[in-house]
């Protein structure tokens, strides 16, 4: 367990809001890496998101901040450039705490990857930077919960860049998501493109600790059938394959994720969507999910399986 550290930022902390925010060299060569090089950038991202100095990267709060600012310069120096209506989306809306309703501030980050075949039409890529912040002078970190995520969706637009997608892509790291899908819910309701011109939502939240079952479980091919016959093909990769599932009316309460991520407001706007992510472990929404606590053969299979499975729907998508 570990305890609050001091407001201030560590020299660690303010070296990392300086690279982020930095317009200087790109933290990212522009030639397309090793795949081994790839792989210690997605640790990277994890390790540096759940670090103690994002103090839990809670909305509104100095350690939400520090992540935004670290997310905005690797999309920067990847070279994913922001949409018309900018790169930050910010709202104001009314969220939840453990003491009740408070009115949050947060800050959605956007990116834009144009296609090749169909670029009117809009693959929306998700992932919530944001967790629950420090809680009883203890730092939840959120490396599964979900640096992780946000990890996988940078290597997928690391991965765009180096060979465009068919489709054009909105790549959003939303805020808000833990204090009731706040920073989804106004993209959806203040999107950056026409909804009708959204193909898809696909999200990643948890993608990480696939070695509780081997599984990195793919929501929404009940409500949208098209989907799963461009997944059934994709093969596993390393200990993890895909597995369908969790969102049949006979999956009930924990085991029914239709509605347990930020795809949820997706598909409220009747927005066809995808989930992607692993199975509940005994680090979940505890003080212990630490970077330390990730298998990387693991958590690298698991990213590479969410590419190919991004590759899959963009190919087979034909609108």
């Amino acid at each position: 367990m570990r305890h609050l550290r001091l407001a201030a930022l560590s020299p660690l902390a303010a070296a990392l809001l300086l690279a982020a925010c930095s317009t200087g060299e790109p933290a990212v060569a522009p030639s397309a890496p090793q795949p081994s090089a790839m792989h210690a950038q997605l640790l990277e991202d994890v390790r540096i998101l759940a670090a103690d100095e994002m103090q839990g990267r809670d909305t509104g709060a100095p350690g939400g901040a520090l992540a935004r600012a670290y997310i905005i310069g690797r999309l920067d120096a990847l070279g994913v450039t922001a949409p018309p209506v900018g790169r930050e989306q910010p709202w104001e809306m009314q969220g939840r705490t453990r003491e009740g309703p408070k009115t949050f501030n947060g800050v959605n980050v956007l990116g834009v990857i144009p296609g090749t075949r169909v670029t009117d039409k809009y693959i929306v890529v998700t992932a919530h930077y944001d967790h629950v912040g420090v809680n009883d002078g203890q730092v939840f970190n959120g490396a599964d919960d979900n640096a992780s995520g946000v990890a996988t969706m940078l290597a997928l637009a690391a991965d765009l860049k180096r060979e465009a997608p068919e489709h054009s892509v909105l790549i959003v790291a939303l805020d808000g998501e833990e204090r009731g899908l706040l920073g989804a819910r106004h993209f959806v309701e203040a999107p950056p493109v026409p909804l009708a011109s959204i193909a898809m939502n696909l999200n990643f939240d948890m993608t990480a600790r696939a070695e509780t079952d081997g599984k990195l479980w793919v929501t929404g091919t009940y409500q949208h059938p098209t989907f799963r016959p461009l997944l059934e093909a994709v093969p596993a990769n390393g200990a993890v394959a895909l597995a369908f599932g969790k969102d049949t009316p006979q999956d009930t309460g924990d085991d029914n994720w239709v509605n347990s991520s930020d795809h949820a407001a997706f598909h409220r706007a009747d927005v066809p969507f995808l989930y992607l992510g692993v199975n509940y472990h005994p680090d979940y929404h505890r003080p212990s999910d630490d970077f330390a606590t990730i298998t990387p053969s693991v958590f690298i299979s698991a990213t590479e399986l969410s590419i190919a499975s991004f590759r899959a729907l963009d190919r087979g998508l034909n609108r």
